[in-house]
C-alpha cells in the first residue's frame, strides 16, 4: 500500500548537500516525492512509498549528509500525490 509523509528537517541543513544526498538515497530506496529548501532555513520533503522505505529515508533525515547538523525532524502523515520519481526543487 502506498503511504506518504511530509518531513521538515531543522538545523544546519542548507548548503550542506542535504537535498542532493536525500534525493539520491530516496531514489535508491524507490521512494518518490520531492525535497526543497524553505525560506526559514529548514528543508521540507514529501516521501511516498511503502512504510519500510519511508521509515528508512526518515531515519536518514535524522542524520543527513556528513556536513549537516540535524536538530529536529517533524514527520506528518499526508495523502499521496502520485509523485513520479524524486525531484529536487532548485529554488
Amino acid at each position: 500500500m502506498l503511504r506518504a509523509v511530509q518531513v521538515r528537517i531543522t538545523g544546519r541543513v542548507q548548503g550542506v548537500f542535504f537535498r542532493a544526498s536525500c534525493a539520491e538515497y530516496a531514489r535508491q530506496l524507490g521512494v518518490r516525492g520531492w525535497v526543497r529548501n524553505e525560506p526559514d532555513g529548514t528543508v521540507l520533503a514529501h516521501f511516498e512509498g511503502g512504510w519500510n522505505s519511508i521509515e528508512e529515508i526518515v531515519q536518514w533525515c535524522r542524520k543527513g549528509p556528513r556536513r549537516a547538523d540535524v536538530t529536529d525532524v517533524e514527520v506528518t502523515k499526508v495523502a499521496p500525490i502520485g509523485a513520479d520519481g524524486f525531484d529536487v526543487d532548485r529554488e
